[in-house]
């Protein structure tokens, strides 16, 4: 069983979700990443190198995405946002990665 800690970056990002929607994260997120977040499914996928993380969850529009200590059995969530189309936007902001 993993743990899930958010980093501070992660929690600004949910705070600026609609409760609905953070409530349905949080569930979401505890679901998917407690057990086996290092398996990619179709929801779950490895990232290219870049510099916010290693792994992403989709759920729906939203995506969430986190790192993974392997030794600690430790989640990371490092930032949640969600996709409009092709575009991804962290905290309101468009984000490449």
């Amino acid at each position: 069983m993993f743990e899930i800690k958010f980093t501070p970056k992660a929690i600004d990002n949910l705070v600026a979700f609609r409760k609905y929607d953070q409530q349905f994260l949080i569930t979401a997120i505890q679901q998917h990443l407690s057990q086996q977040p290092n398996q990619e499914t179709r929801n779950h996928k490895r990232l290219r190198p870049n510099i916010l993380a290693e792994w992403e969850l989709r759920l729906g529009a939203f995506r969430v995405f986190y790192d993974i200590d392997q030794q600690n059995c430790l989640v990371k969530v490092e930032a949640i946002g969600y996709k409009q189309g092709s575009t991804l936007f962290l905290a309101g902001e468009e984000y490449t990665l």
